[in-house]
Order: C-alpha cells, then structure tokens, then sequence
C-alpha cells in the first residue's frame, strides 16, 4: 500500500479507538501524552508518520478542555512530523451544541473550535450524530457526519415488540432526528411541547400526538444532565403511556445524570460507545452498543476514496 493507514488516540476513549483498529485489522499506533512540570501537555509521535494517512480518534468528553488540547497538539505534531493528511475522528462534538448566538456578548464557540481543528493541522473530520445538523458547515474542511440512528433502531427492532411503540421527540427542535427514528421503526412519531428555562431546566408542556396505552420510545441524540429526560417521563406518565423506553447516541451522563436515570420510570435506555461510561455509571437499565464497525468502514472508505454516504444509502 503507497500510504499506509494509522490510527492514534487521545486519552478520551482509547478502548474505541482499540475496537476500531481491531475491525480494520491494524495496531493502534502509539502515541505519548504526558505534562510538564507547569502543567502544560506534551505529545509526542512514537512512529514515522511521514506520508501517511492518519486518523486521530478523540471524542469532547469530559473534561472537555483537556481533551480538545489533546487532540490539537496531537494534529500539530502530526503535521510537523510531515503526514499526508491527517482526519480528526470526533466521535462526539460536544460542542455542536453551541450552534448559534443566543444571548448576547458570546461566542459561537462550534464554529471556534472547527476554526482551531483546521489551524492545528486537520485536513478531514469524521464525526457522529452532530445536536445541530447547521454545526457541518461551521467547518472550511471536508466532513463526514455519521449517524447511529440505523445502529438503535434495529436493535429496538430486534428486542422490542414495535406493534404498539410510538417514538418521541422531546422538543420540536429535535422531531427531524427521531422523525429519522420512527421512520426506520415503521412507528408513529408524538413531539413534546417543551420550553427551556436555562441549562439544566426545562418546562415541559403537553403531548403532541397520540401515546395512551402505547410503549413511549423516547429518542435523543444525547442525553446530559438527565433533565430533559425527567420532565418528558412526567409528560408522557400524564398522557397515559404504557411503557417508557429511551434511546439516545451519546451518553454523555454529567451532573445527577445517574441519579436522574436511578429514579426515572423507564424501562430501558439504549446508548452508544461514542463516550466511554466508566463502571459508575454502567446502570443495569442501560444497553451500550458499539459504533466501532461503523466508524472503522467509514475511515477504511475515506482512506481508500469510497463514498462515506453509501453506508447509509
């Protein structure tokens, strides 16, 4: 091959990285992240990268800061160390949710980051499941967004009896996503009616559509503090619901996260790997699936120039 394929990782989720390497049948390729002395991070190539075609997997977990630090001295060092191109394989981007100027005196800080990723040294973004589909084109680089919609939707298909299951939508902004949902189910879709009083708190209204006596799926791209969450069981308990289920891409899981999902009247709750869930929060409810297959046939097909779309055609 004219210009092998390497894959290294950051400190945010080394054991997807690990998966995806084992389905493209390489090594992961090491990488050292230690600090200095004042705290300042250090990265260094422990291989010849010169010509390469080079994916750094990197998702914005927690801590978020230190990880986006990570994953933009590793694209510099990257570039100095003369690769051929190197594509920043961010499985989360937490920062899509920062997709527009909302309030005033802030920054729209999606469209920073995809600034520094450029500046820093990436040639191509891979990423999944952006919260705001507009954050794509925050970026001067190529970009290719997966989905793992098809990913829980069949798995719901295969363990669930979908004869009386309604996919819901938490706000109206989020109806296209698990319009996506219902439409891969074959189910009906029900949207909440809800208002956001800040961060972490949400007034939720009524139900639009019919869920009485149905099993509620309830479909996000991420779940955060729980809070939304909550509110939507309260709405859908009122309104009658049979069974609640949830299924959502990135558990991102912060705050009472854990506590909100401990006491929530769900059934079941259907996750990806996109963030790594550390033993604490492995609750017995929760179903984490694996995206690494889809994410190691999509870097195998921008490598080899394929078309990343096809997978979901």
């Amino acid at each position: 091959m004219k210009h092998p394929l390497k894959v290294f990782t950051g400190n945010s989720n080394p054991a997807l990285a690990h998966e995806i390497c084992g389905h493209l049948g390489i090594d992961l390729s090491p990488l050292q992240i230690s600090r200095f002395s004042n705290d300042n991070l250090f990265v260094q190539i422990q291989e010849n990268v010169r010509e390469r075609d080079v994916f750094v997997v990197q998702p914005f977990t927690e801590p978020v800061s230190e990880h986006i630090m990570e994953l933009l001295i590793t694209l510099d060092a990257l570039r100095s160390a003369s690769a051929r191109r190197i594509t920043a394989v961010i499985p989360y981007y937490s920062y899509a949710r920062s997709d527009k100027k909302d309030a005033p005196r802030i920054s729209i800080a999606g469209k920073l980051i995809a600034d520094l990723l450029q500046t820093a040294g990436a040639n191509r973004v891979l990423t999944m499941d952006l919260h705001a589909d507009q954050v794509h084109g925050f970026f001067n680089i190529p970009v290719d967004h997966l989905t793992a919609v098809p990913l829980i939707a069949d798995y719901f298909k295969a363990n669930y009896d979908l004869s009386r299951m309604v996919a819901v939508a938490t706000d109206a902004g989020g109806a296209k996503r698990a319009g996506r949902f219902s439409e891969r189910l074959n189910i009906p879709l029900a949207i909440i009616d809800k208002r956001r009083v800040s961060d972490t708190q949400v007034k939720q209204g009524h139900v639009v559509g019919d869920v009485k006596d149905m099993d509620a799926v309830i479909f996000e791209d991420e779940i955060s503090t729980g809070g939304t969450l909550m509110s939507t069981v309260k709405t859908l308990q009122q309104a009658g619901v049979r069974s609640i289920h949830v299924g959502a891409v990135h558990p991102v899981l912060c705050g009472p996260a854990i506590t909100n999902l401990r006491e929530a009247d769900i059934s079941s709750l259907v996750v990806t790997n996109t963030v790594y869930l550390p033993e604490q929060k492995q609750l017995e409810k929760i179903t984490q699936l694996s995206v690494a297959s889809l994410m190691a046939e999509a870097i195998s097909r921008i490598h080899s120039g394929e078309s990343v779309g096809a997978l979901f055609s």
